[in-house]
């Protein structure tokens, strides 16, 4: 087990606070690590404290839900923080990100094209998504202060949301640790005194016509789904810990990564669905306003940006990291501007120029189907191989590596990932597609336990042996 000697300590900091981060994809030497596990709470629950867990809350109220059923969706969809918790520690094991570590799971070259589909697509239509969300808030508060809102306004409005976002990622780990506490801090202000108002105005007798039988199981399972699709998109985890020490637990990096991210969701995912309860959450923004005092609308529609801007540079962090992952000779700080001008581009077509946003949402129905199994694979590889990842061993792309199994492919990892991903399209029910297994269910929604559980179950079954010999030659 490495330890921290007194030439360590004297190693320069080369991730300090207001330094542009100098590590990509590289491997992060023992010298270079510090801080302890618990500073990873304030790194996920910011981006957690948002305005998408106020919508996804109100959206199961609008599928029907009692508000019981509801509180008790969005605890079990958010269970699957666990797993992404427990992949966080892969990171302080090897020092390298999660793009890296997944060689171990599809090979050196069969991880560029996992990269580039869960890792670098997913992060660049997330990041068009909530730009748009947020750059719509900021057309409001422009609105409320009576600045004009056209087509020029809504251009800056948009460019300087993303630049404060590059700003962040671009600078690196460092600096986000740092800077999440206080923002961590004041979004929960916020938001608990939003979480007062909306429920001082709860409707508690709010009973809409019971749910029942198929109809009830098909509306929970997509609910399920739904709620969970936030953590299941963060298979970038270990990304935020591999400047953790080595003998860093596994168990304090998956708590306080889980809680980070499952404290905040319940909380205010349940918020979402109490304001249900009272105001018409088809349009969240306005139907919030109604029980909002006016001198705190602009401070909630403040929050909303920055929370967007927080979930928004971790976003653009690792996407950068994606594309050297994928292979291209770039710095993290060029790779991470690169992202971000293809998400600009897409932010501004999507609210200037086309719907091109609901055409992102579609498809981003249909990446969940991959992320879930992803996970599982994930989790299963690092159960394992008892979180033995070697980070010099990951980050070789030769031949030589332990990792090219069958010319840069690991079989094991593609057939999981492809019959399971297969399975769970085969069970999606969402708005604008019903898979067969879904359809001749009645719309019951199977795509998540049945992705995740297929893929453990291949990937687990196909490399156990393997995985065997490769630790013990590591050992």
């Amino acid at each position: 087990m490495s330890t921290i000697t007194e030439a360590d300590k004297l190693a320069p900091d080369v991730d300090g606070v207001g330094r542009i981060e100098a590590h990509g994809i590289d491997f992060i030497p023992e010298s270079e690590r510090r801080g302890k596990a618990r500073d990873l709470f304030a790194v996920w629950a910011a981006p957690n404290v948002s305005y998408l867990a106020l919508v996804v809350g109100g959206a199961l109220v609008l599928m029907g839900l009692q508000l019981w059923q509801a509180i008790a969706v969005i605890v079990v969809g958010n269970l699957v923080s666990i797993p992404v918790g427990v992949i966080a520690a892969s990171g302080a094991a090897s020092g390298t990100p999660s793009e890296v570590i997944m060689r171990a799971m599809f090979g050196v070259h069969g991880n560029r094209v996992n990269i580039a589909i869960t890792g670098w697509l997913i992060s660049v239509c997330y990041l068009a998504m909530n730009w748009a969300a947020a750059a719509a808030t900021g057309f409001a508060l422009a609105d409320r202060f009576g600045i004009p809102v056209n087509t020029v306004t809504k251009i800056v409005i948009i460019v300087a949301i993303a630049a404060v976002t590059l700003v962040l990622a671009v600078y690196g780990h460092a600096t986000i640790v740092r800077v999440y506490v206080p923002l961590t801090l004041a979004l929960i202000t916020v938001f608990a005194m939003l979480a007062y108002f909306v429920i001082g105005h709860a409707v508690w007798s709010y009973d809409p016509p019971p749910l029942t039988g198929v109809e009830l199981f098909g509306t929970l399972t997509a609910g399920t789904a739904l709620v969970a699709s936030g953590p299941l998109s963060y298979s970038n985890s270990a990304d935020f810990a591999r400047y953790l020490p080595s003998n860093t637990s596994v168990a304090s990096i998956t708590w306080w990564t889980t809680i980070g991210m499952f404290v905040p969701s319940v909380l205010f995912t349940s918020i979402g669905s109490i304001a249900a309860t009272a105001v018409d959450m088809t349009d969240p923004q306005t139907g919030l306003e109604g029980v909002l005092p006016d001198w705190f609308v602009p401070v909630f529609l403040v929050a909303v940006i920055v929370g967007t801007v927080a979930n928004n540079a971790m976003t653009a962090y690792s996407s950068g990291l994606a594309l050297q992952a994928v292979g291209l000779r770039l710095r993290r700080s060029v790779s991470v501007l690169l992202d971000g001008t293809v998400g600009i581009a897409l932010t501004l077509y999507a609210l200037l120029v086309s719907n091109f946003i609901d055409t992102i949402s579609n498809l981003m129905q249909f990446i969940v189907v991959v992320t879930g199994p992803v996970i599982a694979i994930y989790t299963t590889d690092l159960v394992l191989r008892r979180n033995r990842y070697d980070g010099l061993q990951v980050s070789d792309e030769t031949s030589a590596s332990p990792f090219w199994y069958v010319g840069g492919v690991n079989p094991a990892g593609f057939v999981a990932l492809i019959v399971s991903s297969a399975a769970a399209i085969l069970c999606v029910s969402a708005p604008d597609f019903t898979g067969p297994v879904a359809s001749a269910m009645s719309d019951v929604d199977l795509s998540l336990p049945v992705g995740m559980v297929l893929a453990s179950v291949i990937y687990g079954t196909m490399m156990a042996s393997t995985i065997r010999r490769q630790i013990g030659v590591a050992a």
